[in-house]
């Protein structure tokens, strides 16, 4: 398509300048007259004629002999007055006319312009000749436009054939090309269409092709592959939100059932079903916060960042876990051996640490909880390590993943959602870091986070 429009606008291009040669040649002629005509009627070529009365020239040129000089088929010369009325004419004008012409003066002398006779348009040249700054007479010398507009609308149409031509030659040379091009594509948009949301686990493997085609199969392949693992994780999400969900649901229904049953007459289930139901209505409440919280980090996009101090958002951390830790009879210390100074959000970044910080305070019945933030080359390194009673080897990799619970804590007496590990690892991810951890030889977990540190 951009092709056939550069042929059309250099079509059109080419028919405005052919049409523009042939008015300059037109105009050319009646300028060569005109300057014949002007060195009988002024010797000295003035383009005005400065005359004495004893020789009137106008009535000299009025003559038709005498315009006939310059006359010829596609010649017409006409002699008007002072006044604009036409005192004479060449004699193959017959009974045509020039009309007068207006807005003439000394000042401004000749002027062109195309009029319309009984035998066609003419392109008419009208040069004023003056004396003393007076009128005198106005001659028009004009060419018949017929064979003009007959060259160029035979030109016109030439070209326009000639472009409709290349044209087709440009749609038929495109259509075969496309065709030959977009074949492999109609043979991979095939193989993707067998593909469905319950086939991911199928690739195109068009590895014989080593060219756009086969990159984009490649492509492909590695898009198929992150919808397999996207599909597998929302599908565990669902399952397990399912099943984190339908306990306090079900506590809170019960209580519900016991409440009307039993509620307006004895006090202690009154007050009993009533607290159940506020317990499992905030362990709801905190489920969906976490859910949503997650739904954050994991939309990276959406995290707006600015510099932040990692010492400062772990302070901020460790004040808020103060009390819960100081409840247990757990010492939480801070350890930092410099300023480290990240890209990311603020809260994020609190809520971070503070998961890392809630989880050790769950799982530490007593000692201590250290928060270490270090500087490892380009690296900030938060360190989370408790004394409690450590997770087994084979649990360390799935920690991270929601709703996971390692065999010590699978029951409900320690309160929690599942997903402040996971929550942890979201929120590292979207600030371009990593998570780890490990069992410690004297007995507690190691929880590690490592961000990259704002370049200075």
């Amino acid at each position: 398509m951009l092709l056939a429009a550069v042929i059309i606008v250099t079509g059109i291009v080419v028919t405005a300048r052919f049409q523009s040669i042939l008015y300059d040649q037109a105009r050319g002629r009646i300028d060569r007259t005109m300057q014949d005509v002007a060195r009988i009627a002024n010797p000295s070529s003035n383009p005005f004629l400065n005359i004495g009365e004893s020789a009137p020239i106008e009535q000299a040129l009025a003559n038709s002999d005498n315009l006939d000089r310059w006359s010829s088929p596609t010649t017409y010369l006409q002699i008007d007055n002072a006044q604009g009325y036409p005192i004479g004419k060449s004699s193959n004008m017959g009974s045509m006319s020039f009309p007068a012409a207006t807005g003439l003066d000394a000042k401004h002398g000749a002027a062109y312009r195309t009029v319309r006779l009984t035998r066609g348009e003419c392109l008419v040249e009208d040069p004023l000749f003056s004396e003393g700054g007076s009128r005198k007479f106005i001659i028009h010398v004009g060419e018949p436009l017929d064979q003009l507009n007959e060259t160029f609308a035979r030109t016109r149409e030439t070209i326009a054939i000639i472009i409709a031509l290349a044209i087709i030659a440009v749609i038929f040379l495109s259509v075969a090309l496309a065709g030959r091009a977009t074949r492999p594509l109609g043979e991979l948009a095939l193989a993707m269409r067998e593909i469905g949301s319950d086939r991911l686990n199928r690739r195109l493997k068009w590895k014989r092709r080593d060219d756009e085609i086969g990159r984009l199969a490649e492509t492909f392949d590695d898009m198929l592959a992150r919808l397999e693992e996207a599909f597998a994780r929302e599908r565990r999400f669902i399952s397990d939100a399912s099943h984190e969900l339908k306990t306090p649901l079900t506590s809170i229904n019960a209580n519900a059932q016991m409440l009307r049953r039993w509620g307006t007459t004895d006090e202690h289930v009154r007050r009993e079903s009533l607290e159940m139901i506020a317990q499992e209505t905030a362990s709801l409440a905190n489920l969906v916060n976490g859910m949503l919280t997650l739904a954050k980090a994991e939309s990276e996009d959406n995290v707006p960042k600015e510099p932040v101090l990692v010492q400062q958002a772990a302070q901020e951390a460790i004040n808020s876990a103060g009390v819960r830790a100081s409840e247990k009879g757990l010492a939480l210390e801070l350890h930092s051996d410099g300023e480290a100074t990240v890209l990311g959000d603020p809260n994020l970044l609190r809520q971070m640490i503070a998961n890392l910080i809630d989880n050790a305070i769950k799982f530490t019945d007593q000692g201590r909880i250290e928060v270490n933030v270090k500087r490892d080359d380009s690296q900030c390194v938060i360190e989370v390590c408790d004394t409690g009673a450590g997770i087994a080897p084979h649990e360390l990799p799935y920690i991270f993943d929601r709703f996971y619970r390692a065999d010590k804590s699978r029951n409900r007496s320690v309160p929690g959602t599942g997903l402040g590990l996971a929550i942890v690892r979201s929120i590292a991810r979207a600030h371009g870091g990593s998570v780890s951890a490990e069992a410690v030889p004297s007995g507690g977990t190691c929880l590690r986070v490592s961000l990259p540190l704002l370049a200075k």
